[in-house]
């Protein structure tokens, strides 16, 4: 019988303390190490001192606490585990991120857009707004959101690349290369890496991030 295949590492696991994930992080390693995952890391959502959403990341002060959390866990055997975090890049937050993220003991950084202007557009309860939205406005303005976020050099990971559709909003394949191709210039230029993140497979669109498409575009600019 063949040996089964190693799983790869996992780097974007959610506390409690973000408010919307389940189980504590010692029960997050124990079925890592279930299923064989040989290394972690823990990235809940930067706190954020301007109250940007703050229904889905700790505060300040939680922060100790989440530190403690996972270091705790950092001298347990197989899987080895690593403390890092998932930075929103939104309108202004740069000036905070650029200060904070570099004070604190993070192995990976992760970075995402999960607003444009005052719409979060993956958000469940702010769904209703696709039904009146330019679909093909929205991915032009994300995809220009991603390349400053790259720019910003404030992030080590990119995550869900392609997060507009996740409820199912595509566009076509040639605008997808026209606006996604500048941000993943910017991503190479930056040295930074491209999460392959499962979860969309959960949600309507049941793909993963990024399509097959825009993983072959990244490949091409190593």
């Amino acid at each position: 019988m063949n040996a089964p295949t190693p799983l790869p590492a996992d780097y974007h696991l959610h506390t409690p303390l973000c408010k919307h994930a389940v189980g504590t992080p010692a029960e997050f390693h124990a079925a890592a190490a279930a299923r064989g995952i040989p290394e972690i890391c823990f990235t809940d959502h930067v706190p954020t001192p301007d109250g940007y959403d703050a229904r889905h990341r700790m505060t300040l002060s939680d922060f100790p606490a989440y530190q403690a959390l996972i270091t705790a866990l950092q001298d347990r055997e197989t899987p080895s585990v690593r403390l890092g975090s998932a930075g929103d890049y939104y309108e202004g937050c740069e000036p905070f991120l650029r200060e904070w993220l570099p004070a604190q003991p993070f192995d990976l950084v992760l970075g995402s857009v999960h607003y444009l202007d005052d719409w979060g557009f993956d958000s469940p309860d702010q769904r209703a707004r696709w039904d009146t939205a330019d679909v093909p406005a929205v991915w032009r303005h994300y995809f220009q959101q991603v390349t400053r976020l790259a720019q910003s050099r404030l992030f080590d990971v990119v995550g869900h690349f392609d997060l507009p559709k996740k409820f199912g909003h595509r566009i076509d394949e040639t605008n997808l290369k026209r606006w996604a191709v500048p941000a993943l210039d910017a991503l190479a230029q930056a040295g930074m890496g491209i999460e392959i993140n499962t979860s969309g497979f959960r949600r309507p669109v049941r793909e993963q991030y990024p399509a097959a498409l825009l993983l072959t575009l990244a490949r091409e600019r190593q």
